[in-house]
């Protein structure tokens, strides 16, 4: 008499439904969608690639360009730099409430904290700078301002995890003296935790130079808002240069970054 045949396992049967469901939805994403792949690969589109392309790699050179180019390049570090500074001391001020000094810490005021932290980091600095452009006006200053905000809300919470994980020893040995909680996170916490604030500090802020390069398209001012205008015009030789200035600026800061990283690690 012949076995039975043994049965798939329930989460390899689900397993191959998932897989199965996956490869329809792909297959109905290529029927639904308009994909002209004859029209991409034809010569008529090569042709065109190819003239953009070469348009593309003869950037501009001429000098009044280039000065407009780097008064906007400075202006582009002049607004992460300064809106990671307005960052860095709104997340630190919100970060202290936002977290429990100590396990029998009341706390009163994390939760409500830690949902405004949210909410400023869950906004994208684009939206943040299409709102402030409402009551600011076009111009580095709205960009600024939106990276503070969306900076804020991710520097609260990083720093905000870096006291709570702090080595509770010091702060102890103050708290039974009866130090005020202040003075203990001035002397106890922050002297602890300092490499990692500014850790977080210069990732972010190599994180807002690319932020603030794109924020230009709405108005915000710097190297974005060249790039907006030119590549609005097809002007694409200025439309390279322009790029050519966001890859050197964004290498320049990760290397000052990674510099000051291998500083504060000695």
């Amino acid at each position: 008499m012949n076995a039975p045949a043994s049965k798939a396992p329930p989460s390899r049967c689900a397993l191959c439904w998932f897989l199965a469901g996956l490869a329809a939805l792909t297959a109905a994403s290529f029927w639904t969608l308009d994909l002209q792949w004859a029209k991409f690969l034809s010569l008529e589109a090569a042709r065109k690639m190819g003239r953009f392309l070469g348009e593309l790699l003869s950037p501009s050179s001429e000098a009044v360009f280039l000065r407009r180019l780097t008064l906007a390049s400075l202006e582009t570090i002049a607004m992460s730099a300064l809106g990671t500074l307005l960052a860095v001391f709104g997340g630190l001020a919100l970060a202290l409430p936002a977290s429990r000094s100590h396990a029998g810490g009341p706390a009163r005021w994390r939760a409500l904290t830690r949902l405004v932290l949210n909410g400023l980091r869950s906004i994208p600095e684009l939206v943040w700078a299409a709102l402030l452009i409402i009551a600011a006006g076009l111009g580095p200053f709205a960009g600024t301002l939106a990276l503070a905000l969306h900076t804020t809300g991710v520097l609260g919470r990083l720093f905000a995890e870096a006291i709570e994980n702090a080595p509770p020893g010091p702060a102890f040995a103050l708290r039974v003296q009866g130090v005020a909680s202040g003075r203990i996170f001035l002397y106890a916490t922050l002297p602890q935790i300092l490499p990692q604030l500014l850790s977080y500090t210069l990732y972010r802020w190599e994180n807002n130079i690319r932020a603030a390069a794109v924020l230009g398209v709405v108005g915000g001012g710097g190297l974005g808002q060249m790039l907006s205008f030119h590549m609005g015009l097809f002007h694409m030789r200025e439309t390279s240069s322009i790029l050519i200035a966001m890859i050197l600026l964004v290498a320049m800061v990760d290397i000052a970054s990674y510099l000051s990283r291998r500083l504060l690690q000695r």
